[in-house]
């Protein structure tokens, strides 16, 4: 029986410029997104070429990237080398700080041609997930939530939407969701007092929110971003959460606990995923087009609201925000 719901695919490509195998998959209706990754940069001229060819062919592709800051940043050269949000949590006026950096992210993103950076990370650091460590503000939830909201602010005065991750919190377990399938035996009521916190007190300010690959296994037996438990219940229940919702990599190992590509396709798109990645193995994106298509998925309407929206153009370093953002983060030694 024919099944028809709600959901779209976001892609990679392998290099610096369109295949004609990238262009086929581009011009698939299911798919809404494309990830840009370090090999397919080298230098902002060369990737506003490329986001330029895609716009040529797709106008309505959301592109996204990976530009959080510290040790996650794809672009590195010709753009500001970011601070870890780690590096701005122990500074002086670090609310400031933070405000600064989402607007100074943004604004080069943006110039580039892209639309979002899935920033930014609301996890806590425990010290115990060396996978998230210093891409968190602290392992204060509040302060978290006061220093992300920050980053957002800067990020959303800058023309882009911001996506935290990863729901509901990735920094307690030790295993990284890349290569392994971590459990957290934490129950619900702990995570509401501590790494729910931030995404809690955020969800009006995100225009997205990407679930983390990891097993509460007091909440649920599946991991987040294809447990409708986590998904309709509480982020869009309990948080009332009402932007898009992004899964992680389905290509990770954390993913892999429900099955191949395409149930972990189908699965998070039953759970109320809006879109599903699929990265780093063209073969698992290609099956995860068929089951789109089998499924008959049609993009969410909110998937419009990540589309960026440039105040700047090329010439944005002659911007006094610009100027004064770049000062402060000298003056505190975050940025050379």
């Amino acid at each position: 029986m024919t099944v028809c719901m709600q959901g779209a695919l976001m892609v990679d490509i392998e290099g610096k410029r369109l295949t004609p195998e990238d262009r086929r998959l581009l011009l698939q209706p299911e798919v809404a997104g494309l990830i840009l990754f370090a090999r397919n940069i080298t230098h902002p001229r060369q990737v506003r070429e490329l986001c330029h060819s895609v716009r040529a062919l797709r106008p309505d592709l959301i592109i996204a990237v990976d530009q959080e800051g510290g040790r996650v940043q794809r672009i590195r050269d010709g753009v500001v080398r970011l601070p870890s949000m780690g590096q701005i949590a122990r500074s002086d006026d670090a609310e400031r700080l933070a405000e600064h950096c989402g607007w100074l992210m943004a604004t080069e993103v943006l110039a580039i041609g892209i639309d979002i950076s899935l920033a930014p990370v609301l996890d806590l650091d425990y010290g115990r997930n060396a996978v998230i460590g210093e891409r968190g503000f602290g392992n204060d939830p509040e302060r978290v939530a006061l220093l992300a909201g920050a980053f957002i602010r800067g990020m959303n005065a800058a023309g882009m939407a911001a996506c935290g991750k990863h729901f509901p919190g990735h920094g307690w377990v030790e295993l990284d969701s890349h290569v392994a399938i971590p459990t957290d035996t934490r129950s619900l009521e702990e995570l509401r007092k501590a790494d729910l916190v931030p995404f809690s007190r955020l969800s009006w300010q995100l225009s997205a929110i990407m679930p983390a690959h990891i097993i509460y296994s007091k909440v649920d037996d599946k991991p987040t971003g294809f447990s409708k438990r986590w998904i309709q219940e509480i982020l869009r229940g309990e948080l009332g959460f009402q932007g898009v919702i992004f899964t992680d990599d389905l290509s990770m190992v954390g993913a892999s606990g429900v099955g191949d590509i395409s149930d972990r396709v189908e699965f998070a798109f039953r759970a109320g995923c809006d879109v599903a990645l699929v990265c780093n193995h063209r073969a698992s994106a290609e099956r995860a087009l068929e089951t789109a298509q089998r499924l008959q998925v049609k993009p969410s309407p909110r998937l419009g609201q990540m589309r960026g929206f440039s105040f700047a153009r090329t010439d944005y370093r002659q911007q006094p925000r610009w100027l004064e953002a770049l000062k402060a983060l000298r003056e505190a030694q975050l940025v050379a």
